[in-house]
């Protein structure tokens, strides 16, 4: 009992213990509203109760926790595949930024921005207000830093230009095409019907189809941009980093579109 009484606690300490707590917060962060958040507070409170029996001197104890924790962590990565992936993207695609960042300020002339007119802004506005004026069901993904080749694979190549006489007919509801995803880089269709990941967000809004929980499912995963078009209502949203923006007007809608093609 003496010898806590006289723990020593230094700055190494303090920052170890604030650097674990970042952890932790950053994995709630991306559990949160799903499925796994439970799972995630049980294995929480289980390490919880290792440490503090550990800390205690209850050796058998300990030693029956800490085997279970030990053969837990496969189990762990299997239950959190998706969710260690997002956590791994976070952590790459912000030091990423950071870098860029970096080199932008040394090096203004090498790392300029695109323009805006690389968007092709004016044409990607006739074709969503085609789609939303005809209640033409549609999922746009534009194509960032990712190159989402897993969910290109999983729907019919193309590589043509984009056009809103091409995207009208990919969607029209009588063509093979029409179901899934169209996967847009630059100025280019890489591919239509691609099958997305479907959000497992335990609050999502119940009143929104599989259309939208794909949407924000692919945007949780990667860095990419998804346009929708509400079959039943024409109207238009769009989802970026999981979020998704609802019931905007086409003007609202190029707005976010630029401002977040162009997020660093």
């Amino acid at each position: 009992m003496q010898s806590l009484l006289f723990i020593h606690i230094g700055w190494m300490d303090i920052l170890d213990v604030l650097l674990v707590g970042i952890l932790i917060y950053q994995l709630y962060q991306l559990v949160k509203g799903t499925a796994a958040i439970n799972i995630f507070f049980g294995i929480l409170s289980v390490y919880v109760v290792y440490l503090i029996v550990d800390a205690m001197g209850m050796k058998l104890l300990s030693q029956i926790l800490g085997q279970f924790i030990g053969v837990g962590m496969i189990a762990l990565i299997i239950v959190f595949q998706q969710e260690i992936r997002r956590f791994l993207l976070f952590i790459g695609t912000t030091g990423l930024q950071k870098r860029f960042r970096f080199l932008r300020k040394v090096f203004p002339n090498l790392f300029r921005r695109r323009a805006a007119s690389s968007l092709h802004i004016e044409e990607l506005r006739q074709i969503i207000s085609e789609l939303s004026d005809s209640r033409t069901g549609a999922i746009l993904i534009l194509l960032r830093k990712s190159e989402l080749k897993l969910y290109v694979n999983t729907g019919v190549l193309l590589n043509a230009r984009v056009s809103p006489q091409l995207i009208s007919s990919i969607f029209y509801r009588n063509s093979p095409l029409h179901d899934g995803a169209v996967i847009i880089r630059n100025h280019t269709i890489i591919a239509a019907r691609c099958v997305l990941p479907i959000s497992e967000k335990a609050d999502f809004p119940e009143n929104l189809g599989l259309r939208h929980r794909a949407a924000v499912g692919v945007t949780e995963h990667s860095d990419a941009l998804a346009l929708i078009v509400s079959e039943q209502t024409g109207q238009m949203s769009l989802a970026y980093q999981g979020k998704m923006h609802l019931n905007l007007d086409v003007h609202q809608m190029m707005n976010l579109t630029q401002r977040f093609m162009q997020d660093d």
